[in-house]
């Protein structure tokens, strides 16, 4: 029996074209901005789950240095092509940074991890946000945990990612929301949230 970041990514692959026609050209702009306006003008975010590029994209655009990356190949060829940039294809665990960042964008990515691999991924690359680095993670809304439509999910609630933040260092809450899908689907709820890096005593 395959993990569940095997089948997640096969769904990717194979769906690869058209979820990228599906999310490309979507007006995510209400969050991205709020995000870059908590960075520095000219920083490096770390798009971590990009997806069709388009968040990558965005961010590019707007002057700010991007490293991409998404576990599925497929989708690594497509949001190369639409960044402009090498995608680097690495599952989230696996990933390993050399240089620091000043925020890692987290665009409905995460959700595909078990709470535990959520918590072991943002402690992670947490040592690499610079101090007062931000963190955006987004979460369909609810408390379910499974296999939904081919895929893995980790859903949250305000209270269970409360709770989840006690096993994350150095990183603390400073904004949360909820927010409806911005696709077609107006049922789906999401928990998106904004963490940022304490300055750490030595």
């Amino acid at each position: 029996m395959k993990d569940k970041t095997s089948y997640t990514l096969d769904y990717y692959n194979q769906q690869a074209e058209e979820f990228a026609n599906s999310t490309v050209d979507v007006d995510f702009s209400n969050i991205q901005n709020q995000f870059i306006k908590m960075l520095p003008k000219g920083s490096t975010i770390l798009d971590l789950g990009c997806g069709s590029g388009r968040d990558s994209k965005a961010f590019k655009n707007a002057g700010y240095k991007v490293i991409a990356v998404d576990g599925s190949e497929e989708l690594c060829k497509i949001a190369s092509k639409h960044i402009g940039q090498e995608v680097i294809c690495s599952t989230f665990q696996d990933l390993e940074l050399s240089e620091e960042i000043d925020g890692i964008w987290a665009c409905a990515s995460l959700l595909h991890l078990e709470k535990e691999e959520i918590i072991y991924t943002i402690n992670k690359l947490s040592k690499n946000l610079k101090p007062g680095g931000i963190l955006y993670a987004s979460f369909k809304y609810g408390d379910f945990t499974g296999e939904r439509n081919g895929r893995f999910f980790t859903d949250m609630t305000e209270e269970s990612f409360s709770i989840m933040m006690n096993d994350i260092k150095d990183l603390k809450v400073i904004k949360q929301m909820t927010s409806d899908d911005v696709r077609e689907d107006k049922t789906i709820k999401w928990l998106n949230v904004f963490l940022k890096k304490e300055n750490v005593l030595l």
